[in-house]
């Protein structure tokens, strides 16, 4: 049996960052409680928590928190079994 090589997670550096340099309020995610497959602009954003909260708008289920500190983000899509992303049509194509 072959081992499979792998690359290590800087390779990620420039998929991700050309991923998240779209307008996410155009990206579609499904809740994972319900299965409600939605534009992430219709759900209901709280921000008088510490951060901002992000629940369904069918289930009121939490699908998105982000929260920012001066040096750093933390965001938590564990509520969301997807999030997927229109891509512009001039920009590279990663396999």
């Amino acid at each position: 049996m072959t081992e499979m090589s792998y690359l290590d997670g800087n390779m990620l550096d420039g998929p991700l960052r050309e991923l998240f340099a779209v307008d996410l309020s155009a990206a579609t995610g499904r809740c994972q409680s319900c299965g409600t497959v939605a534009p992430m602009a219709g759900l209901h954003v709280y921000s008088h928590a510490p951060g901002l909260v992000a629940r369904c708008p069918t289930c009121t289920q939490v699908m998105l928190r982000l929260v920012r500190t001066p040096d750093r983000a933390w965001l938590d899509l564990r509520g969301a079994t997807f999030l997927a992303v229109p891509m512009p049509l001039d920009g590279p194509v990663t396999r």
